[in-house]
């Protein structure tokens, strides 16, 4: 990715700055876990099964615990380290929540874990065709994402997408006993068709053309995790989408507040003159509380009006 600066109409190119050390960019990212990837810190070099991991997070809308490894090399195959890493994770989930506990304090049961949602992020300025290609696959709990920083400052986080729908159990070769299917029975990549399984017929198409709409604005992806779809702008959540029978339930992500009522920055407001939403909450384990815009869609015709709602969330960030 190439970045520019314009000036009357004119494109001057941004100097690459690179990291010089991988400790460089972690420093970086575990400051600003929340800010880029919705995540809460645990620590950094934590050592357990012969695996040290560069760091140790905590994604609270899923419950699940969040491995991330820093590269600047490309001799590693990030399928075999991936695995190891979250097969490593299964066998020890005692040491992990002991490990939250301790460096949070307080007290996660092992039972409020979602291990199903568990996943490993890989960051590094660049990845090879083969590191990319080998994690082409719908269900792998793997994230690639290419972090470069430049001159005056700036930083951009891309994250590379498969577009495959086969599944990485094909290549085990129906063989339970190795790492990734051990893995694959507990650590499970739903989805979104499952997801939208639930809906009517009448709300598959409602989504489809949703879909498609959001899809058209720049630099935005979709996500999945056990229970909703999250559209992402860059690498921050503008909203997740849940699905039910009868309805498709859009949380637009307002931010947090603190135990004194301090809201986080870019605390957003919605501007709703048919008063379509609703506002919502909930308590993160650390006393701070969550806020979105609850906006329930249950025909085509509340489409430009919810896209009218999203589009103020989006060009809030």
């Amino acid at each position: 990715m190439q970045l520019y600066i314009k000036s009357k109409n004119i494109l001057t190119p941004i100097l690459k700055d690179p990291f010089d050390l991988e400790r460089d960019m972690q420093k970086l990212i575990e400051s600003n876990l929340e800010t880029v990837f919705g995540t809460h810190f645990v620590c950094s070099e934590f050592t357990i099964g012969g695996f040290r991991i560069d760091t140790l997070a905590f994604d609270e809308q899923s419950n699940a615990f969040v491995i991330i490894e820093y590269k600047r090399g490309s001799s590693y195959s990030v399928i075999d380290q991936g695995y190891s890493y979250l097969s490593t994770m299964l066998n020890n989930k005692a040491e992990f929540i002991l490990e939250y506990n301790e460096k949070m304090d307080r007290n996660l049961m092992r039972s409020e874990v979602d291990w199903t949602s568990s996943r490993v992020l890989f960051l590094s300025e660049s990845f090879t065709t083969y590191q990319k290609n080998s994690v082409n696959f719908k269900d792998v709990p793997f994230e690639l994402w290419e972090t470069r920083r430049f001159e005056g400052g700036l930083i951009a986080l891309e994250q590379h997408q498969s577009a495959s729908n086969e599944s990485i159990n094909k290549v085990t070769g129906g063989n339970p006993d190795s790492v990734i299917s051990q893995v694959s029975a507990e650590v499970k990549k739903i989805s979104e068709e499952e997801l939208a399984s639930k809906l009517s017929e009448e709300l598959k198409t409602v989504w489809s053309a949703l879909r498609e709409k959001l899809l058209e604005y720049p630099d935005t992806l979709f996500y999945t995790t056990r229970s909703y779809v999250g559209w992402k702008k860059g690498s921050t959540t503008v909203s997740f989408l849940h699905f039910q029978s009868k309805r498709i339930r859009a949380e637009i992500l307002r931010g947090n507040k603190n135990e004194e009522g301090e809201k986080s920055k870019g605390f957003f407001t919605l501007d709703d003159p048919k008063d379509m939403s609703k506002e919502s909450g909930w308590k993160w384990k650390d006393g701070k509380s969550g806020h979105t815009y609850q906006v329930n869609i249950t025909k085509i015709e509340q489409l430009d009006y919810v896209l009218y709602l999203l589009n103020q969330k989006y060009d809030a960030l």
